[in-house]
């Protein structure tokens, strides 16, 4: 067997930088990390052959004292910590002081820098890890950092990257998440010498809908946990808009973008009650938290955390989000806000100014000669805009909405003579025996004239649509409305408030215990968790040997599969600290139970049982999407509906 021998600095850069360095993309986020640390105000980076024949950051940061420039490319040589309590408290981008070190050791580095107060800069050259003589060199207040051909003396590793194009596009997704951290900062790209994108400092929303898009912005929420110890800010879409794939979530924590599974796991059960399994959300999300409470030096690459109280990371991002979805009603935020603009782009339209003088434009499609000729020269001429008339709603008697029609609305729910919706039929009844005369249209006698009350969001029906949507008008808007969806998002939410306010679930004693085998990791959560359970309806006991007990379930779980419950519930509790997988199955069947006592396809409604609809989604949290995660409402503004019938063309 050989000696132990101690390795050359050189070969343990190298090593190193087959961790910092996997590809170009890693490469340039450790170097606008420094730009970032530096206290720059704009970066620049220049990208040709994807990163893999050049990367050129250049930056207006504070610069590297000349005595220092040398030192920049040694190996665990850093300005951001100096002691092991630095490094529990580090709030910098970069602090392990290999990032410049590992990249020159695989490619051509060339480092200027000049500080405010020097005459002029200095430059340092590194080529294969070693350093050449440096000196001065004319050079603005700031750092410049170029990377010529990566991984030249490391084929075996070159082979790995992929074609140019792909390495670009890791190292365009890597500029955009650092510039989405720091809008105060401008960036731009270039790629081969023509400028990609350029970002002025601007705010969050104004970067988000740069980088996101602006159908994006356009359906997100806005949200804030508001201050403490721990805060959680940014903005998340609505459930109508998210996608089947993840490439917009974005998760950040200290300003440091991560792939963290408590935050996700969090993310995913705040919308597990409004989107689709086969869906995932889009979000942008900044948690702020004290430096030593996270852990960012778990992997070199710094995309990994360890948070020292993850048990109330996941509540807090659980419960921001949960109360922000809840808010996603009529009264509050639009269900669909680009629903017009898909409709454009399906007739070829392009969405109206928001000044109607300024007229539409119509897109060169089909579309355009479906209309015909105007006139007998055969040119298409449209005619000159008109706006719609704004004709004063009057409402009569079809639209007033009074007691009796909460009492009428209660027909939808008048289930079938069945054992098993007894329970629900009490409790649709007992919910329209109350009176609401706040949705009750005031009149005014004294001049003979009626005055129209303030139009609700939802505004008044005023027909069904094939038996399936509701037609309503608001205020120069006409909305469509999903009877069946928003009925059973109604039941669903109601049911659910009750269970809540119920305290703990009720249990089911079983006859005979379901035993099964445990883990040492289950029996521990058991013993650290049992009174959590019991307060969810699930009663276990250890009977020694690795062995657990199942005695009791909720009652509404009572068909299920009782050692997998257990299961699920014990990983649940030990990963997370609440119930939350329970909770989600007992979702399921009350949004079972929601839709089959929901109003059907197909069955006619008179106006006052649809103006009740409408007022009960006002008032019921997540109304704006059904169970499922289907928009139950749109909204075609006066203006988009000018635009399909081509008034102003």
């Amino acid at each position: 067997m050989n000696r132990i021998a101690a390795l050359p600095d050189h070969l343990i850069n190298q090593i190193a930088a087959g961790e910092v360095v996997e590809r170009p993309a890693n490469a340039l986020k450790e170097i606008v990390e420094n730009s970032i640390d530096a206290g720059a105000t704009e970066i620049d980076v220049e990208l040709s052959g994807g990163g893999i024949k050049l990367i050129r950051v250049t930056d207006n940061g504070a610069g590297i004292h000349a005595d220092d420039i040398a030192l920049a490319l040694s190996r665990h040589a850093t300005s951001k910590i100096a002691s092991l309590a630095d490094l529990e408290h580090v709030a910098s981008m970069g602090f392990r002081g290999e990032g410049l070190a590992s990249i020159a050791s695989v490619s051509r580095l060339t480092l200027t820098s000049r500080r405010a107060g020097s005459s002029h800069g200095q430059r340092i050259s590194a080529t294969d890890g070693k350093l050449n003589p440096g000196g001065a060199a004319a050079h603005p207040v700031g750092t410049t950092v170029e990377v010529g051909e990566l991984f030249f003396n490391t084929p075996a590793r070159r082979k790995f990257l992929k074609s140019e194009s792909t390495e670009y596009a890791h190292c365009a997704t890597m500029l955009e998440r650092l510039a989405l951290a720091h809008p105060q900062i401008a960036f731009s790209l270039k790629r081969d010498g023509k400028t990609v994108f350029h970002y002025p400092a601007q705010s969050l929303h104004q970067r988000v809908a740069a980088i996101i898009g602006e159908d994006f912005q356009t359906a997100s929420i806005e949200i804030d946990s508001g201050e403490g110890i721990m805060r959680l800010t940014g903005v998340i879409a609505k459930p109508t808009f998210s996608k089947g794939k993840s490439s917009q979530q974005y998760c950040f924590v200290n300003r440091r973008f991560v792939r963290d599974k408590v935050m996700l796991h969090a993310v995913k059960q705040a919308y597990r009650d409004v989107l689709h399994n086969a869906l995932t959300p889009a979000f942008v999300l900044f948690l702020e938290l004290p430096p030593e409470n996270v852990d960012a030096n778990v992997h070199p690459t710094k995309t990994e955390v360890r948070f020292r109280d993850s048990q109330a990371v996941h509540q807090l991002i659980f419960h921001t989000l949960n109360k922000a979805l809840a808010g996603t009603r009529a009264d509050q935020t639009d269900s669909v806000g680009n629903a017009g603009q898909v409709l454009h782009q399906i007739m070829g339209i392009e969405t109206p100014s928001e000044n109607p003088s300024d007229g539409l434009k119509l897109q060169t499609t089909p579309v355009q000669n479906s209309f015909g000729s105007f006139g007998n020269s055969g040119k298409s001429a449209p005619a000159a805009y008109t706006p719609a008339s704004r004709v004063p709603q009057q409402r009569g008697l079809s639209l007033r909405e009074s007691q009796a029609a909460l009492n009428t609305y209660a027909e939808l729910y008048r289930p079938t003579a069945t054992p098993d919706d007894i329970e629900l039929e009490q409790f649709e009844q007992a919910r329209f025996n109350t009176g609401n005369n706040n949705d009750r249209p005031s009149e005014n006698l004294s001049d003979g004239h009626e005055t129209p009350p303030d139009t609700p969001p939802l505004g008044f029906a005023i027909a069904q649509l094939l038996g399936i949507y509701i037609l309503a008008q608001a205020e120069e808007s006409l909305l469509l409305i999903d009877m069946h969806a928003a009925a059973e998002r109604v039941n669903y939410e109601k049911m659910k408030s009750r269970r809540t306010e119920a305290g703990s679930l009720p249990a089911q004693q079983l006859l005979i215990p379901v035993t099964f085998a445990a883990s040492h990791e289950e029996a521990a959560a058991l013993a650290d968790h049992g009174d959590t359970l019991r307060e969810y309806g699930l009663e276990l006991s250890d009977l020694g040997n690795n062995t657990l007990a199942v005695r009791a379930v909720p009652q509404m779980l009572g068909k299920s599969d009782v050692a997998a419950l257990a299961r699920d519930m014990l990983r649940e509790v030990a990963e997370h600290g609440s119930a939350q997988s329970l909770e989600a199955r007992e979702n399921a069947i009350l949004s079972t139970m929601a839709c089959h006592g929901s109003v059907r396809a197909g069955r006619q409604l008179t106006l006052p049982e649809m103006n009740a609809l409408l007022r009960d989604m006002e008032r019921t949290p997540r109304s704006n999407q059904c169970n499922h995660g289907r928009p139950t409402w749109i909204k075609l503004t006066l203006k988009e509906l000018d635009a399909l019938f081509l008034r102003g063309q």
